[in-house]
């Protein structure tokens, strides 16, 4: 397992802020997501081509949805 201690973590700018926001972080082969309220708490981990499937999708707005329902 990919170690994030030395991470270097990025988020958004749309949510720099707001404070309500994810980060990212690319160790080796691994990209971690993290809450940006609590950077000690869990990482998820994803390979680099599972999260390049998930931007895919993103950019095709395939989870747009999400977003807009309930609003």
């Amino acid at each position: 397992m990919d170690d994030f201690t030395d991470a270097i973590w990025r988020k958004s700018v749309k949510t720099q802020n707001s404070g309500a926001c994810v980060e990212i972080a690319r160790v080796g082969n691994t990209v971690g997501v993290r809450d940006s309220k609590d950077p000690g708490g869990h990482i998820l981990r994803f390979t680099v081509r599972e999260f390049a499937a998930f931007l895919d999708g993103a950019r095709r707005a395939e989870f747009d949805d999400l977003v807009t329902a309930g609003e």
